[in-house]
C-alpha cells in the first residue's frame, strides 16, 4: 500500500510543498507517482515523525538529514544529542531568567522601570 502526498500531508499535518521540500533536501522519498501525485511507503509518516521531533529540538535540516544512514534507516549521533540538550538547558536558564525579571518589573514597587536595580540588570543583559 502506499499512501499519496494528500494522504501524507493530511496524516502528518504538514503541508504538501513542505514534503516536496522535504523530498529536495533528501529527509524524505516518494516511492513512484499517481499520474502527478508523489507517493510514498507508509513508512514515511515515522521518518516525518522524527523530522518534526528533531525541528522541535532545534536541529537544523541538515543536522536532520545527517542522522539518517544511506538505508534511510536512522543512525542518530548520541553526541549531538547530548550537545543538543545541553544549547536546550542554556536557553532554559536565559529565558527562566527572562521570566523571573519580567515578572519581577511587573509588580516592581520603583517609580520607574529604569530605576529598578534588578530590570535595569535585565535591560543589560539582553544581547
Amino acid at each position: 500500500m502506499t499512501l499519496d502526498i494528500s494522504e501524507v500531508a493530511s496524516r502528518s499535518g504538514l503541508a504538501s510543498s513542505a514534503l516536496r521540500y522535504y523530498e529536495t533536501k533528501g529527509l524524505i522519498a516518494s516511492s513512484g507517482r499517481h499520474g502527478l501525485r508523489r507517493l510514498y511507503d507508509p513508512s514515511v509518516l515515522e521518518r516525518l515523525a522524527l523530522i518534526r521531533l528533531g525541528r522541535a529540538a532545534g536541529f537544523s535540516l541538515d543536522e536532520i538529514a545527517s542522522m539518517f544512514g544511506a538505508d534511510g534507516a536512522p543512525q542518530i549521533d548520541r553526541a549531538l544529542l547530548a550537545a543538543k540538550a545541553d544549547e536546550l538547558d542554556q536557553t532554559i536558564r536565559k529565558l527562566s531568567a527572562m521570566r523571573d525579571g519580567l515578572r519581577h518589573a511587573s509588580v516592581c514597587p520603583a517609580p520607574s522601570h529604569m530605576e529598578c536595580r534588578k530590570f535595569r540588570r535585565l535591560v543589560n543583559a539582553v544581547k
